[in-house]
């Protein structure tokens, strides 16, 4: 799926929908989801729209890697020490509702594995 298709998080970037939104810079945004699956969730995207993963290109390392090092910015800002999920689901087998790759930041109590 490499066309840009307009999602929910293209209308949150533009503040078309409300978001609560903890982090922004430049290059991309971070907001609580608003289907918490732990007491920290927290959406990471980049404002450039990649639709998933795997659609990721070489020119796109730096930005891949901001949205990493971001996570470890949020991460510490909402406190989260004792330590976090970063999840990125690809694709429908993966679990990918919305075509915007998104990094979600999971925290606030003990992570169970297998996750799912």
């Amino acid at each position: 799926m490499s066309e840009k298709v307009d999602t929910i998080f293209g209308k949150i970037i533009r503040r078309e929908i409300p978001a609560e939104i903890v982090y922004e810079d430049n290059l991309c945004l971070a907001f609580r989801d608003v289907n918490p699956q732990a007491p920290v969730h927290v959406l990471i995207i980049p404002k450039e729209p990649i639709a998933q993963l795997s659609d990721a290109e070489s020119k796109d390392h730096a930005l891949i890697g901001h949205l990493l090092l971001t996570v470890k910015r949020v991460a510490e800002q909402l406190e989260l020490a004792k330590g976090y999920r970063v999840v990125i689901n690809t694709g429908e087998d993966g679990g990918q509702t919305v075509h915007h790759l998104h990094l979600h930041l999971l925290g606030g109590r003990q992570m169970q594995w297998p996750p799912g």
